[in-house]
């Protein structure tokens, strides 16, 4: 990977990072107060707001997940190994790098690697 290339990656990155933190920080956000998070056995505005909380945690573990990689692959760009998979050490495909630029694993290291 080229200079030129880094010097465009790093900053859509950083844009990237503040998007998905600005985000994150929303869906953390603490309940208002009052509002009432119960499983009951009817159907009512707590169990919705439960199944809610539920699904915005499982964005909010996505979006966190994809923070650290975005965080990593700045890491690598700042050390000068950004480019190359942190696993096996080859040259990732420009075109990958393309399509997702905070990506530190190459294809085949990618599908091998388990879910966190």
């Amino acid at each position: 990977m080229n200079s030129a290339d880094l010097r465009r990656i790093a900053p859509e990155l950083e844009g990237r990072r503040r998007e998905l933190q600005r985000e994150l920080d929303q869906l953390t956000e603490p309940p208002k107060a009052g509002t009432n998070l119960s499983f009951g056995k009817r159907i009512g505005e707590g169990t919705t707001e439960a199944v809610e909380r539920i699904n915005t945690t499982a964005a909010a573990r996505s979006i966190a997940a994809t923070l650290a990689d975005i965080d990593r692959a700045l890491a690598k760009i700042e050390d000068g190994s950004y480019g190359r998979c942190e696993n096996c050490g080859r040259l990732i495909p420009p075109e990958r790098l393309e399509a997702m630029p905070q990506t530190v694993y190459c294809v085949t290291c990618a599908a091998t690697r388990r879910p966190n």
